[in-house]
């Protein structure tokens, strides 16, 4: 059920979102994650969304670059985490109020595929928390050596078959995982 389930938004911030540091289908990827967190919303889910910060560059924080991207859709119902590193719990409160609250599962989308997204799908899954990753809810930018297409592919299909942990990550699109809260 839905209960013990709850989303987490990592990154969603303006310099990922618009100008020379947008990912991939920036607008694209922000209206699937409001469609999913609509949903999770609606079913009384929790939603976490989590915000990076670092000193001297674009995400320093209260900067215009840190700021939640324009087109993203928060309530102040969520919880707002503040993240100094690639992977969300790491000297954050995220896994202290996922527990206090009885959350097994994560439905992760945001920014960066490879970067904070996939350390913290690592991170969850050595934690113990069964993952479901939106696998058109997350992006990147191309690199010198492989498009964003291709690095939001590599990550839907290396994430998904990982079996070192009991936990265990599926991917589904963002149509479909609406549909979690719904059951």
């Amino acid at each position: 059920m839905f209960e013990n389930q709850a989303l987490a938004i990592i990154d969603v911030q303006h310099v990922l979102s618009d100008g020379k540091y947008a990912v991939a289908d920036s607008a694209g990827v922000i209206a699937r994650i409001n469609a999913v967190s609509s949903a999770a919303r609606s079913a009384g889910a929790m939603v976490v969304v989590i915000q990076h910060q670092s000193r001297g560059g674009p995400l320093d924080l209260a900067s215009e670059g840190w700021q939640l991207a324009a087109g993203l859709n928060v309530r102040e119902s969520d919880l707002i985490v503040h993240k100094t590193g690639s992977d969300a719990f790491h000297k954050t409160e995220l896994h202290d109020q996922l527990q206090a609250f009885g959350i097994k599962r994560l439905v992760v989308c945001g920014f960066q595929s490879e970067f904070c997204v996939d350390s913290t799908v690592r991170r969850a899954l050595a934690l113990g928390y069964d993952v479901t990753l939106v696998s058109d809810g997350h992006s990147t930018l191309d690199t010198s050596v492989l498009t964003a297409s291709q690095i939001i592919a590599h990550h839907n299909e290396t994430l998904s078959n990982i079996t070192s942990f009991a936990a265990q990550v599926s991917c589904m699109p963002a149509g479909q995982a609406q549909q979690i809260w719904l059951k």
